[in-house]
């Protein structure tokens, strides 16, 4: 049995990268099946570029997160918004879900928001306190972490 959340996080992560890069494979213009390319292209490791400030305020014990990754949240949230609004509360969590593990994997801090994940609220709360707060008026929750299912506590 495993109970690694982080591995089983990270898994779930990868499978889902490599099952939207099938589906959304097909062929070129010129007929030819595209499926390899694609498919070499989304397993591949996200990468990012280091940070050119030095890291915020430890959030959490071990946590370092860059300004850049800090905006990054920020702006990944608020353009998620009005599909939100549009959702409705309960489809919304799924979502949210979906875009805090998106950029803790971009960000190399998905152990560190299953450790704590507080460290969204901390971040938002930081960084962007107005987009914070219109993501728990759609969520209907008191605070994002609460909103987060599959993380630590």
């Amino acid at each position: 049995m495993i109970t690694d959340r982080g591995r089983i996080t990270r898994s779930v992560l990868i499978a889902g990268t490599v099952v939207a890069g099938i589906v959304l494979t097909g062929c070129d213009d010129n007929g030819n099946d595209t499926a390899q390319e694609t498919m070499t292209m989304t397993t591949l490791p996200v990468t990012t570029t280091q940070p050119t400030t030095s890291p915020a305020t430890s959030p959490t014990a071990g946590a370092e997160i860059s300004s850049e990754a800090s905006q990054q949240l920020c702006d990944m949230i608020q353009t998620e918004l009005d599909n939100w609004r549009g959702q409705g509360s309960t489809v919304a969590k799924t979502s949210f879900n979906g875009t805090v593990q998106n950029w803790a994997a971009r960000n190399e801090l998905t152990d560190d928001v299953v450790k704590d994940k507080t460290v969204v609220d901390t971040v938002t709360t930081q960084s962007c306190p107005d987009v914070r707060q219109q993501a728990l008026e759609v969520l209907a929750v008191p605070d994002l972490a609460s909103a987060l299912v599959g993380f630590g506590g």
